[in-house]
């Protein structure tokens, strides 16, 4: 298989990689999360990501096979000489788009995880508390700190 053929396939499966991170990225924006959804993308998204490593240390391997370097030089070298270079930074950028898209679900992650902690510490804080007194009237003035924060 040539580079540009090994690119081109690395590329295939990073398009995949992105379709299903924005596909996350929709599953996280809804105001309740479907979790055995958002679970099967979580699978399907580390499966994805090892068939990328693999294919990954491929194209490693045949590079130092061939006599380049390692790092960006190397690859960009390889790249010129087999005539796919434009191709190979195509895939470096939508490899940097897949890595923004993936943080920033990391981000929204963080957020939910972080919503849900206030809304457990609220309910915790209120379960120890009566709603009501002894006249029937609320007790809102006890939970309105907490409720300020949930």
């Amino acid at each position: 298989m040539s580079l540009a053929q090994h690119i081109a396939r690395q590329h295939k499966h990073l398009d995949d990689f992105i379709e299903l991170l924005e596909a996350e990225r929709e599953s996280l924006s809804f105001a309740q999360v479907d979790g055995k959804q958002l679970s099967e993308q979580a699978r399907r998204k580390q499966a994805l990501i090892q068939q990328l490593e693999r294919l990954e240390a491929q194209r490693l391997v045949a590079q130092r096979k061939l006599g380049y370097g390692e790092g960006r030089q190397g690859a960009e070298t390889a790249a010129t000489d087999a005539n796919c270079l434009d191709t190979w930074l195509k895939f470096r950028q939508r490899a940097l788009q897949a890595k923004q898209l993936n943080q920033f679900n990391g981000l929204l992650i963080g957020a939910r995880l972080n919503q849900n902690q206030r809304i457990l510490d609220f309910l915790r804080n209120a379960a120890g508390q009566a709603l009501y007194g002894p006249d029937g009237q609320s007790r809102m003035g006890g939970l309105g700190s907490v409720a300020s924060r949930a």
